[in-house]
């Protein structure tokens, strides 16, 4: 495996860093220690961030404030880029009426619903309404009964000819205290479109378009190269070859999803290989 690298000698080589968030920043169980001191010396140091996240649960604004409840007060909405941000252009310019049914919580179903379509929850779509459903939108894991719903999120599939929107591509994310995960709503996304026999839209990393829209902002405002940024990720097979894709410098961390003991194994079996691998996004 690529010998583990000070993250703070990693940083100082690059103006711009993308940072993921679960398994990254944060865990189930708060901050990741001494995060804190990440972002302090990086305000120290004039370099700026974007924290790039496969999140469609909340808005950004919504993001934000979840650090900031953990007295974590440097993360800004601004700096925030979400799958669920793509996902809302998406409807606004493609999907003009009806309703949008999705899978996921009261919360993501709000942030989509600024769109001015009427959002209802795929347990609420019946034979009375289900002709007028005109896209489905899978949000997050939770907010919806697995069995009921997602039967019936294959049965909308198969009578409505309709775009199915996946907010959020991760298959899997890290439980708290233990070396366990969890499906994510990318994994039942892949099992429903396995089912129906269709393609799925997925905004979220590894694709590039979240990349690129927090690469046009930066861009607006100074003169920036790819090489000049770099992505710190805690997943092969999302932050790492998304980032390896669109052309920038690539960190994997063991904070998250990619544990120590199974790193080196992991990049060998996937051929996804970050520019350096470090413990933690912690700068000591």
């Amino acid at each position: 495996m690529l010998p583990i690298q000070d993250f703070k000698s990693v940083i100082d080589k690059y103006k711009i860093i993308f940072f993921d968030a679960f398994g990254v920043l944060k865990s189930y169980n708060g901050l990741v220690p001494g995060i804190e001191r990440t972002f302090a010396y990086m305000e120290e140091q004039q370099k700026e961030y974007y924290i790039v996240t496969n999140d469609a649960s909340r808005s950004p604004r919504q993001l934000a404030e979840s650090y900031h409840r953990l007295g974590f007060e440097a993360i800004q909405h601004d700096r925030i880029i979400s799958s669920g941000m793509l996902a809302k252009e998406y409807l606004d310019l493609k999907v003009n009426e009806g309703i949008v049914a999705y899978l996921g919580t009261h919360s993501s179903a709000h942030y989509i619903d600024s769109s001015g379509l009427h959002t209802l929850p795929v347990s609420a779509i019946n034979q009375h309404n289900i002709d007028q459903v005109n896209a489905l939108v899978l949000l997050d894991d939770e907010g919806f009964n697995w069995f009921d719903d997602l039967n019936k999120t294959v049965n909308i599939l198969r009578k409505r000819t309709i775009p199915a929107i996946v907010a959020n591509t991760d298959n899997i994310y890290p439980l708290s205290g233990s070396n366990e995960v969890s499906i994510a709503i990318g994994g039942i996304a892949s099992m429903v479109e396995s089912i129906v026999g269709k393609r799925f839209i997925r905004f979220g990393k590894p694709d590039s378009q979240m990349f690129m829209f927090a690469y046009d902002l930066i861009r607006e405002r100074m003169t920036i190269s790819k090489k000049e940024i770099l992505m710190v990720g805690d997943t092969l097979h999302t932050d790492i070859l998304g980032g390896n894709k669109f052309g920038l410098d690539t960190v994997l961390v063991l904070s998250g999803n990619t544990l120590p003991d199974d790193a080196e194994t992991r990049i060998r079996s996937t051929g996804i290989v970050p520019t350096y691998v470090c413990t933690t996004a912690v700068v000591d």
